[in-house]
């Protein structure tokens, strides 16, 4: 059976990102990606929700073309190109990428097929609306949280509108050079 892993970078204050997506505030390092590298070794699906897929969408595919394109950039473009990519929306309808399908409808029952399938893991990066949905239904496995030192006074949190409580078991914490703490949670 397939673990479905998320990865999101958090605030202090419990924001993804300010209220129009701007994630500029995190100073992600070295060592962010070197471990966002090894997720996707273990990983041969990316699920996405539609506002975190267009993001990647835009970027991802000629990110290793670029001339200023860095070690992490032609790595996981080589992964996002390669990996099987799943979206998320109940809005999107057409998708023109290779290796993407858009989930609708039966969302639960969907994301069961793929966990119990062969394979990798699949890997949430970001996506903090589908984190929610899939957490409220208790699909997610581990959970990896980036927590920098920042505040963003408002915008997008990651667990608002939780209808029920959730305790999580701690596996690890590491201390990151930039000043950010990752936690690695196991579900409830």
């Amino acid at each position: 059976m397939k673990k479905l892993i998320s990865s999101i970078i958090l605030s202090l204050d419990g924001f993804v990102a300010d209220k129009k997506g701007d994630l500029s505030m995190f100073k992600v390092e070295d060592e962010f990606f070197t471990f966002s590298g090894k997720l996707t070794e273990e990983a041969d699906v990316a699920l996405y929700g539609k506002g975190t897929y267009k993001i990647m969408q835009s970027y991802w595919p000629t990110a290793a073309e670029q001339p200023n394109a860095g070690k992490h950039d032609k790595e996981h473009a080589a992964w996002y190109n390669k990996v099987e990519k799943i979206v998320l929306s109940k809005t999107l309808t057409r998708n023109d990428a290779p290796n993407a399908r858009i989930i609708s409808n039966n969302v639960v029952e969907e994301i069961n097929k793929l966990k119990a399938g062969q394979g990798k893991a699949i890997q949430i990066f970001g996506s903090p609306g589908a984190v929610r949905t899939l957490t409220e239904v208790r699909l997610i496995d581990e959970y990896y949280i980036f927590i920098y030192p920042v505040t963003i006074g408002d915008g997008i949190p990651l667990f608002q509108g939780m209808k029920e409580r959730m305790e999580f078991k701690l596996l690890s914490c590491n201390k990151l050079s930039s000043g950010a703490v990752m936690l690695h949670y196991q579900k409830p």
